[in-house]
Formats: structure tokens, sequence, C-alpha cells
């Protein structure tokens, strides 16, 4: 069956999307701290602590949100049609990932040394909304 190894090739692709995740947080957190001049000085290392558990939860939002496409993605394909698939919820969560990565990408910054930097800073969260968007097409 055709369908199946579609399937299963979407599945290892998902698989080396997560852990190719799992590899870009820790370098991720490496650059930042290698980066002092564009970080503003600390008095201890809670501010530190609390900003990887923000880089931490939003990985791990991202990851989730991805996934939560897969279980209707799979749903349709088994039944091989989208009907009871809720076009209005899709439309909407497509326009509203749509504007919240656009939001990201037109608040960076203007100059050259600091658009890294926000690139870094919000990865999960445009990998998580474009990814997202990328995944409703498939379901609608």
């Amino acid at each position: 069956i055709l369908g199946s190894k579609s399937l299963k090739n979407f599945c290892i692709t998902w698989i080396m999307v997560c852990i190719a995740l799992c590899v870009i947080l820790p370098c991720q957190l490496l650059l930042r701290n290698q980066d002092q001049s564009t970080v503003i000085e600390r008095n201890n290392n809670s501010l530190d602590m609390i900003e990887m558990s923000g880089f931490i939860c939003g990985y791990i939002s991202c990851v989730f949100y991805l996934g939560s496409r897969f279980p209707q993605l799979y749903k349709n394909f088994r039944r091989r049609s989208t009907e009871g698939t809720s076009y209005l919820l899709f439309a909407l969560a497509m326009m509203g990932n749509c504007t919240y990565g656009l939001s990201l990408v037109l608040k960076m910054p203007a100059t050259e040394s600091f658009r890294a930097l926000y690139f870094l800073h919000h990865l999960p969260w445009l990998i998580g909304s474009f990814g997202v968007l990328f995944l409703d097409i498939f379901v609608s």
C-alpha cells in the first residue's frame, strides 16, 4: 500500500524534526551565553535559570503544538476524506498562526547585529506558528 509508506515517511520526518529541535535548543543556549555584549548585566543566576526555563517551555510547546495536528492528519489519511473537519476552525487557526509569526518577524530589530540574537530568542515560537501553519494546509 503506497499510502502507508507516505505516512511512514511523514512520521520519520516528524521524528527528525523533534531530534533537530533537541539539538537546536542546547546550541541556542550556548550561543546566548557566549554573546555577553548584548545581554544586560545580571546580578545573579536566577534570571538565567528563568530565561532558560522559558526557552525549554517554548520548545516543549512547539513540539506539542506541531504534534497536535498529526491525529487529524492521520484520521483524514485513514478515511481518505476531510469530511467532518471544521474548516472554519482551521481557517481561523491558520490566520492566527500567520499573523502571530508575522508579528515576530516584523518586530525584528533594525540593526543587523541584533537580528540573529532576536531570531534565536524567538525560534521556538517561529517554528511553532509557521510549522503549524504548514501542517494546517494538509489538514484542510
